[in-house]
């Protein structure tokens, strides 16, 4: 062969290898607002206080909070579960990534063996003989595909791909772990604090019950008035059993995710609830959400991974090109297996190329764009979601803030009337009804004023989760 085509073909197999099947992978455009449509007490954040970092809980300064979420971190079955999928999927790029490079075994062997005298000719002027002898065998064999059309290089893609995705979903399950036992605890102190409410309204309804039972006995008070405060008295009782059933399947929930046998779990009412502020959260961009959502970095990694698909789905239309050198030595002495005479050795390829499939690799290419199709549609969704979630956190604490100070004004006006509807009963100016009816309002306002800062409290939660709480993975790096 002279040297132009010598050159010639050196070229085409570097072009070859230098193309993959299928399209290069392009990170699919989404349309993004420029601002949220929030009101105070919120801000535009900056790069810096932006980001929720490490341990985003900490912001609510609950150290017996601090203490279940570091437990969880360490305890939590789910958890690690996600931890070993992690693993799994990283160690599947190794697998992929072996493709790359020759594979090489050694092979060696002893036997002694006997040939029938009575085997077939294997020519007809020369008879078979019975023949009893060793054979010693070392060789070596190695066998690599020639990634001419890029299947293995797609391969390999799309294993880097599927683990970025699976360390984006890692820290998802973290964010979802984290939130969920953030929210459960709350809705705990939520509890521990409207059976405080009732408690405190149980005490005030026995004295009333107490009140009005001396009124009774002296003539005063009718067997109505009695009646009906003491119809009152056990509603709030049921109340308080209801509440107390609540909290303890909380409490029961709190010591699964932290990885406890609820038996041995135990937390003690607080009322943190009724101390709790709530500092204003720094609310970044729109577009923040592909950087630091995890779930966000998943759907877009999986776009990825499929993309890659479609090529390895392609080069099922090229030939597969397989190099396979073997050698060696074989000798019936052990003492001449290393000589020179015994070497033995083969150098060879072999190309398979498809024919005819029945529309089987036509098929899978179709399967491959489908797949592409609905991850980028599920890439898009995810974003939609995200962007609903933080709307819905912002606009709820802006609701929630101004309805917990109604809430306090109401309470405050609930007592007032009590205290006036005593006054008036007492004074012989009103029925006992007028009683009922204001401890009734007093307790309903008390336990809606607490309902509300459990529920701004949750929304807090739930909006740190939709901004991506602490995550700093950079295992998707989904702002490529």
């Amino acid at each position: 062969m002279n040297t132009p085509r010598r050159l010639a073909l050196v070229s085409a197999v570097v072009w070859l290898a230098g193309c993959a099947s299928g399209p290069d992978y392009k990170k699919p455009d989404i349309e993004m607002p420029a601002a949220w449509q929030f009101e105070e007490p919120f801000h535009i954040a900056t790069p810096n206080d932006g980001a929720l970092k490490g341990n985003w809980w900490e912001t609510f300064q609950d150290a017996r909070l601090n203490q279940l979420e570091q437990l969880a971190l360490t305890q939590n079955q789910t958890l690690r579960i996600a931890a070993t999928r992690l693993e799994q999927a990283r160690q599947q790029v190794t697998v992929s990534a072996a493709g790359l490079f020759p594979q090489v075994s050694l092979q060696a062997g002893a036997a002694r063996q006997k040939i029938s005298a009575n085997r077939p000719l294997s020519a007809y002027g020369t008879p078979s003989q019975s023949t009893v002898q060793n054979n010693f065998q070392l060789g070596f064999a190695v066998s690599y595909e020639a990634d001419l059309f890029g299947r293995v290089r797609r391969t390999v893609e799309q294993a880097r791909a599927s683990s970025e995705q699976a360390g984006a979903d890692f820290e998802n399950a973290k964010l979802v772990l984290m939130s969920e036992l953030a929210a459960d605890y709350f809705n705990l102190r939520e509890l521990d604090a409207e059976i405080d409410v009732v408690r405190q309204g149980i005490a005030l309804q026995q004295k009333s019950l107490e009140f009005i039972t001396d009124r009774h006995d002296l003539g005063v008070a009718s067997g109505l008035d009695l009646a009906q405060q003491q119809a009152l008295l056990d509603a709030s009782k049921t109340q308080l059993e209801l509440l107390q059933n609540q909290r303890m399947q909380y409490e029961h929930a709190l010591a699964t995710m932290t990885g406890t046998p609820a038996p041995q779990f135990k937390l003690e009412p607080a009322l943190t609830l009724m101390t709790a502020v709530l500092s204003p959260l720094p609310v970044g961009l729109p577009s923040d959400l592909l950087q630091r959502r995890p779930d966000v970095a998943s759907a877009e990694r999986a776009v990825a991974a499929a993309n890659a698909g479609i090529g390895v789905a392609r080069a099922a239309y090229f030939p597969t090109i397989l190099l396979q050198p073997n050698g060696g030595w074989d000798s019936n002495q052990i003492g001449n297996l290393l000589s020179a005479p015994s070497l033995l050795w083969s150098l060879g390829t072999s190309i398979t190329q498809n024919l005819f499939d029945a529309g089987k690799t036509r098929a899978g290419v179709k399967i491959a764009e489908a797949g592409y199709t609905a991850a980028v549609a599920n890439y898009r969704q995810t974003v939609l979601v995200a962007m609903q979630e933080v709307e819905d956190g912002i606009d709820g604490l802006a609701v929630l803030g101004r309805a917990g100070k109604q809430a306090e004004a109401s309470v405050h006006s609930s007592q007032r009337v009590l205290d006036l509807a005593n006054d008036r009963y007492t004074g012989g100016l009103d029925t006992y009804l007028d009683v009922i009816t204001a401890q009734q309002t007093l307790l309903t306002n008390q336990r809606q004023m607490v309902q509300i800062n459990g529920q701004r409290m949750l929304t807090s939660v739930y909006l740190v989760k939709a901004l991506g709480g602490g995550w700093q993975g950079d295992t998707a790096q989904a702002a490529r």
